[in-house]
């Protein structure tokens, strides 16, 4: 006689120790709530503050770059400019006052400082060439020109306070060189007041 057959066996339902739900909920329990308007509002207001700060540490440390540039700069050209000035060579401009008789033949206009100073360098760069000017007379009827008198010789010396005295002086002494080389003792006058060019009589 056969054995009937023994029922299957159920299987038992087996707890998930690592599951999250429990007895009694379902998945949508489990879902995170709905934020609400003023924690949305929080968030965004700290969002705002991040970027706030984040644009006004930008902009300090840009002013801070900048301000250090600019003392880089200042220090550079300040330092370069001392160091210029100490390299640079200082110009002295002597000045020489006559000590010759001046005689003004001009009613019109005084002698004029410019003048002054014109025949107190011309008396110094004549008397360096061994040549001794004993008068300047400012003639009658002249602005600019000065005539020179010369000890040892008869005639004066036209020149005018538009050339430089020391070319003067050297025109001056190359063309009574000349005359002497050409036997010419007398003379009525030498005009060196035009460069490259002198005229006697």
């Amino acid at each position: 006689m056969a054995k009937n057959p023994e029922p299957p066996k159920l299987a038992k339902r087996r707890l998930n120790k690592h599951s999250h739900l429990k007895s009694g909920r379902t998945i949508a329990s489990t879902r995170e709530r709905p934020e609400t308007t003023s924690e949305r509002l929080e968030a965004k207001k700290k969002i705002k503050k991040r970027q706030t700060f984040r644009v006004g540490f930008t902009v300090v440390l840009f002013l801070i770059v900048i301000a250090v540039v600019v003392t880089l700069v200042i220090v550079f050209l300040k330092n370069r400019a001392e160091n210029e000035a100490e390299t640079t060579p200082t110009t002295v401009v002597k000045t020489y006052k006559p000590t010759i008789e001046i005689v003004n033949e001009n009613p019109v206009s005084g002698i004029t400082t410019r003048m002054t100073e014109y025949i107190g360098q011309l008396e110094a760069d004549l008397r360096d060439l061994s040549l001794t000017p004993v008068k300047a007379v400012v003639p009658a009827g002249a602005i600019r020109e000065v005539d020179f008198y010369l000890d040892g010789y008869t005639g004066f010396i036209k020149t005018t306070i538009d050339r430089g005295s020391g070319v003067t002086a050297e025109d001056t002494e190359r063309m009574l060189r000349y005359l002497k080389e050409q036997g010419i003792g007398e003379f009525t006058y030498i005009d060196v007041r035009i460069d490259g060019k002198a005229y006697w009589k």
